[in-house]
């Protein structure tokens, strides 16, 4: 019972990191290919969804209401993983967010609109 807890626990930080994210990085970042809380949290909260995935999926869809921008767009691709159909409706739904984030790949560093990110997310399905 005690290591429930404690996964428990890893799960809710995760969320909570995520939640607060201002960047979405989904790989290492920079030269040295360093891996972003955000990412790492992102990646806990993947390996959820596989172990637990009605928890999970519950913590996902708190952090779709209540994360930052990026913290939304991590969550819309969690769902967009998990069950496709509902990633798709949680897209459509932050399509009007005008929120803004830091993006990453790889070396390259950006800004985006959640707006646009969701529309690119929809229109690549």
């Amino acid at each position: 019972m005690l290591g429930i807890g404690k996964k428990d626990r890893e799960l809710d930080a995760a969320v909570k990191e995520l939640a607060k994210a201002d960047t979405l990085a989904f790989g290492g970042v920079g030269i040295a290919s360093t891996l972003l809380p955000e990412t790492e949290a992102y990646r806990q909260v993947e390996r959820a969804l596989d172990e637990h995935p009605a928890e999970a999926r519950k913590k996902v869809d708190w952090l779709l209401k209540h994360g930052s921008a990026a913290g939304k767009a991590y969550a819309a691709t969690l769902l967009d993983r998990a069950d496709p159909e509902a990633g798709r409706a949680a897209w459509a739904t932050l399509r009007d967010d005008k929120g803004e984030f830091t993006t990453f790949s790889g070396c390259v560093m950006g800004r985006a609109t959640l707006r646009d990110y969701a529309a690119e997310r929809l229109a690549a399905n």
